[in-house]
This record gives C-alpha cells, sequence and structure tokens, in this order.
C-alpha cells in the first residue's frame, strides 16, 4: 500500500475535486465515517458543512484540510467493505481516531485507490498535529496495516504504482477533463518527488513527461496574480490540447504557491550535487562523447537526463542536469563553471577533435599499409610520391644501363676488337 498525503487550506476544493469525479461516473463516495447519516444520503451541503463546523472551531489554523489518497497494488482485490476498514484503520493509526471524513473509491486509474477528505481539528476546538505525519506516523501505519492485511509491501510495488509515463497526446485529443487528470497525475508526483529550485528546473523535470508550465504572457493575469498555465507538449516539443490553470487543481500549483517549494528544493538536492558531477566527469573522461547529443545519451543511461536551453536561433545557452536517481534537478552553472553549457560545449568539441585527428592518422597508417603490401617482390620499392618515383626511376634506368648497350649512344660506343685466327 501507498499513501499519499496533502495539506492544505482549502476543504470545498477537495470535496469538489472527489464529488466532480463522482458526476463523470468515475468515483463513488463509499463512506462518510462519524456522520450520523450514510454516505448515500449526504447532499454536496451535508458533506460539506460536517467538516467545515469543525474547521470553523479555530480559525487560527490555516492548514486545516488533510486529502489523502492510500493505493494498492494490482495483486490486492479489496472490496468495498475492505477499502472501508483498512481507511479507518489508517486513520486511527495516523492520530485521526474518531474524526468525520468522507472515502471516494476512484475508478480512473490501473490501480485500485481511495481518497479521503478529512480536517484536523477536533470537537474541542484543538489542531491534530501535522508536522511529519507523512514520514513517522503514515509510514508506520502502511507497514502495520500491509502485515494486518496481507497487502504487497509499498517497497515492492511502489515503483510500479505510481511510476509515471509521458502524457499522450491522446489525452489532449479527448479534451479537457482528460488533460486535466493526465497533467494532475504527473505534477504532484514531480512535485512531491523531486527537488528543483525554480521554476526553469521544474520545467525539466516536467518536459520528461510532456507537460509544461507557463507563466502567462506578459501583462496577463495569469502572470499578474503570480499563476500557472499548465499544457500537454508534442513529441516534438509543440504544446497541443486544452490549457489548465494551475488554480483549478486541487492542490493549486501555483507559482505563489510552488515558491515555499523551491526554497525547500534547494536545499534538500545540495547532498547530490557531488555524485551527480562525478558521473559528468566520469563520462567525459572517457573521451567518447564527441557531441552534446552523445554526451546526453551517454548521461541517460546512467539516470541523468540533459536539458537543453536554447534560443530563436537553436543556439545552446544553458544546460539543465534532472538527476532521476536522487530525484535532483540542478542547472549547469549550479553546479560550477566546469558544467555550464559553454565549458560543456567546448569539451564535446575538443573530443571530436582528437576523434577527428585520430581518424585521419588511422587512415594515413591503412594507406602505407596498403602500399607496402602491393609493393611487395618488387625489390621492396615503395612509391610514395612523384619524387621518389622519379628517382627510383632514374636509378632503374641506369641499372639497365649497365645490362645492356642499347643505351649507349652510337657515336659513344668502342669498336670491337677484331680476332685474329691462329695458324695451324
Amino acid at each position: 500500500m501507498v499513501a499519499v498525503i496533502h495539506s492544505g487550506a482549502s476543504l470545498r476544493e477537495a470535496v469538489n475535486y472527489n464529488e466532480h469525479k463522482v458526476s463523470r461516473g468515475v468515483a463513488k463516495c463509499i463512506d462518510a465515517g462519524y456522520y450520523t447519516r450514510d454516505a448515500n444520503d449526504l447532499s454536496f451541503h451535508q458533506k460539506l458543512s460536517r467538516l467545515q463546523d469543525l474547521m470553523d472551531l479555530n480559525t487560527r489554523v490555516k492548514v486545516n484540510t488533510l486529502h489523502i489518497s492510500l493505493n494498492f497494488a494490482a495483486q490486492d482485490r479489496l472490496d468495498t467493505s475492505a477499502l472501508k476498514e483498512i481507511a479507518g484503520v489508517y486513520l486511527d493509526k495516523i492520530g485521526f481516531e474518531s474524526q468525520p471524513y468522507l472515502l471516494y473509491e476512484h475508478l480512473d486509474a490501473a490501480h485500485q485507490h481511495v481518497h479521503i477528505v478529512t480536517t484536523n481539528i477536533r470537537p474541542d476546538g484543538k489542531a491534530i498535529s501535522l508536522h511529519n505525519i507523512g514520514k513517522v506516523r503514515s509510514e508506520a501505519a502502511r507497514k502495520q496495516i500491509e502485515t494486518e492485511y496481507g497487502l504487497v509491501r509499498a517497497q515492492d510495488h511502489k515503483r510500479s504504482v505510481l511510476k509515471l509515463s509521458p502524457v499522450s497526446v491522446s489525452a489532449a485529443e479527448y479534451g479537457r477533463a482528460q488533460t486535466k487528470q493526465a497533467i494532475s497525475n504527473v505534477v504532484q508526483t514531480v512535485i512531491k518527488d523531486y527537488h528543483f529550485s525554480s521554476l526553469s528546473e521544474l520545467n525539466a523535470v516536467l518536459g520528461q513527461y510532456r507537460v509544461s508550465a507557463d507563466q502567462g504572457s506578459e501583462g496577463s493575469r495569469v502572470r499578474a496574480n503570480q499563476g500557472l498555465v499548465f499544457r500537454v507538449l508534442a513529441p516534438d516539443g509543440r504544446r497541443v490540447g486544452v490549457p489548465i490553470k494551475a488554480s483549478d487543481f486541487h492542490f493549486k500549483p501555483t507559482l505563489k504557491n510552488l515558491k515555499p517549494v523551491f526554497e525547500k528544493g534547494a536545499l534538500a538536492r545540495k547532498p547530490h550535487a557531488v555524485r551527480l558531477k562525478n558521473t559528468i566527469d566520469m563520462t567525459l573522461a572517457r573521451r567518447s562523447s564527441a557531441s552534446l547529443d552523445a554526451l546526453s545519451a551517454a548521461l541517460g543511461q546512467q539516470g541523468v537526463s540533459v536539458v537543453k536551453r536554447t534560443s530563436e536561433v537553436g543556439a545552446v545557452y544553458g544546460l539543465t542536469y534532472v538527476d532521476h536517481r536522487t530525484k535532483s534537478v540542478f542547472n549547469g552553472s549550479d553546479l560550477g563553471k566546469a558544467y555550464s553549457a559553454k565549458s560543456v560545449l567546448q569539451a564535446v568539441e575538443s573530443v571530436a577533435a582528437e576523434q577527428q585527428a585520430a581518424y585521419v592518422a588511422q587512415l594515413q597508417i591503412r594507406q602505407l599499409q596498403s602500399l607496402r603490401t602491393g609493393n611487395e617482390g618488387h625489390e621492396g620499392r615503395l612509391t610514395l610520391g612523384a619524387s621518389e618515383q622519379e628517382s627510383t626511376g632514374l636509378f632503374d634506368d641506369l641499372l639497365q644501363s649497365q645490362k645492356g648497350e642499347s643505351a649507349v649512344p652510337y657515336q659513344l660506343r668502342k669498336p670491337k676488337r677484331k680476332t685474329r685466327k691462329r695458324s695451324m
């Protein structure tokens, strides 16, 4: 079982999110814990007001809403009664015993999962602490429930359950609802799992899954209000489909709300910088990457994506490294001068020059070997150039002149001696 917790300040949005899915037929409200009526007998207003009444008891607490999803492996075939029981036990174990809650089963994903909406304000007006609720209380509760109910352990199926895939362009073609759902899955997981310190670094990760976040044009209301607009990207990088405002998602990933995430990410990624730099250094040291694309492919095999930032004319002016091993994102300049676009381009260009020089040298060696082989048996003669051919030819002519008289001018020939016959 995998538990994902989102805390916030808008109960209405959390309930709206689930009720909208109910209206579309892709979810159903299966329980209303500690309500006076069954879930099927409650109106939207009644579902909302039970929790809102508790929140009104302590208006000083701003983060007063908890939206939790419990995700199960495909092997965990659970009926409605089991889902209700597990949700109730989970809330008890994380310190929310006797708190009213709404339980929704969602039917729009490959794996079985439920959503819980509740508040941390108790009937006495005191707030339940949310400090480290995910890391400490939720983890302990999850492990106990996995054992008690014989569920697949999170470490055995978490990657398959929450593994992201690039958003299909077909999702954008089917309309706003499908686009919003596809983008929501990617953005929520990236914000939760990755460490980044800016919008450009966030986009470097989102781009791996064909999603982009945009501040809006100059003078637009979106930019003025520090909002964001999310779009699906086609394989060639074009933005397609219906744009979705950050404010339309229940978790509100606006630029304003992401600024604390940027600050937290800048700190969380620091311990992972050395490992990433070592990976880049070792890859460059092999002197096998003669282009930026070749370097990107080599790093990609080691779990590091290289995202190029280019000008309108296609010139590379920046590099962003997405280390999927440590879920950390760095601009090259943040790692150091040696990892900036300029330095890396110079490095791969020097490799290309070395490889070209080595190729020429090998070609010359092969030509020499070929010439040597072709002239075997010809008195070791090696025809390397015109001057050498001429000198060798002259030497042959001189040799030839010693073998016969045909090469000596007639005037220089000595007359033959007449031989006298002996008298008998």
